[in-house]
């Protein structure tokens, strides 16, 4: 080997020591991150992998779904009507995130985990990106995760990883084309640069196309969102009336903190000749039991204290009869949902 062959491989192996070690905490804190997930749901909080249990995660999945983009909303919709594939889909999940932080945490398999963890990052952005009604808490994750996980992809492990002890052992490991995308095996100076500079662009495409998508402030003046993550927004359609005054619509809880239920507390059908059915409070409650018919198994629209309360993203046919006998005649009626904030949710229905 040429004196100038030497001097570049001492130059590229400082250079990589020097990096392993600088990205060091970035490495071993996104490793905690998914090691901490996945130890949760294994572990410590194995109740959030119960179908049982009011923790399911099956019930945060949902939550996701209306804010959800790129069709992924369609996807878990038609998950969620297959219990099994929920079920092994959140267990694979969270054995990705489980394994993935561990290999980061240890340096093994290095540029692989990494991969893994760029992907639970766009998986976080695209579902839950929208969510957190103070701050936009999952894109905040989502944003530094991938940012994080490009960085260890980009230099490897380092020095202080199984990854550095396994070429230490077996020198000719680097040189395999495997080890060399999968582990830590040193890239050459053009490969880092280009890499560098590519995953370096992605990642801010990637935070400030969504960040601008979900509030605005970089492209397009602020706005809330097109789904709000902090108030209760409840879709109505799809509504009946029968001529005796039996109502049925269409709900969806489409908007709002999963954090909390929303609750109805007043439903009102507006005529041509003004109010003609009301229902709240215990009346409601007692006219609703009984007459919910849920989209999902999951989170649902129910009886509850005020009315009728319900979790994000629940869908259900309600249907609602009148405490007295009424006859409707022919005309324009509005479907009125009232919350506890007293904010109103409109739709017109028809007479069946």
């Amino acid at each position: 080997m040429s004196r100038y062959a030497a001097k570049q491989t001492y130059d590229q192996t400082a250079v990589l020591r020097i990096m392993g070690a600088a990205v060091l905490a970035v490495r071993l804190v996104i490793g905690w991150i998914y090691w901490g997930g996945g130890t949760r749901r294994f572990i410590y909080a194995p109740q959030k992998l119960n179908p049982h249990a009011h923790s399911w995660m099956a019930n945060k999945l949902q939550g996701g779904m209306p804010g959800a983009v790129l069709g992924v909303g369609h996807i878990v919709s038609a998950i969620l009507h297959n219990p099994t594939l929920v079920y092994w889909l959140l267990v694979l999940v969270s054995a990705v995130e489980l394994v993935s932080g561990l290999g980061l945490i240890l340096g093994a398999l290095t540029r692989l985990n990494a991969t893994l963890s760029i992907g639970l990052s766009v998986s976080l952005m695209l579902l839950f990106g929208w969510q957190g009604a103070t701050c936009i808490d999952e894109w905040t994750m989502a944003s530094a995760t991938f940012a994080m996980a490009c960085t260890v992809f980009t230099t490897g492990a380092g020095l202080w990883s199984v990854d550095s002890w396994l070429m230490k052992r077996n020198p000719r490991l680097a040189d395999t084309i495997w080890f060399r995308w999968l582990g830590s095996a040193p890239l050459t100076a053009r490969e880092l640069d280009g890499w560098g500079k590519s995953l370096g662009i992605v990642a801010i495409l990637f935070s400030l196309v969504f960040y601008n998508y979900y509030r605005g402030s970089i492209f397009t003046p602020f706005h809330g969102g097109p789904v709000s993550p902090g108030k209760h927004h409840i879709t109505l359609s799809q509504s009946t009336l029968s001529p005796d005054g039996r109502l049925k619509v269409f709900a969806y809880l489409d908007g709002g903190t999963p954090a909390v239920p929303s609750h109805v507390v007043r439903v009102t059908v507006n005529g041509p000749s003004g109010t003609m059915e009301t229902w709240s409070g215990k009346t409601l409650e007692k006219a609703a039991k009984g007459h919910i018919h849920n989209v999902y198994i999951y989170n649902k629209f129910g009886p509850g204290l005020f009315g009728i309360k319900a979790k994000m993203g629940a869908k259900a046919w309600i249907t609602l009869r009148p405490a007295q006998p009424v006859h409707l005649t022919a005309g324009q009626y509005t479907i009125i949902f009232q919350n506890i904030n007293g904010k109103k949710f409109k739709t017109q229905a028809t007479l069946s």
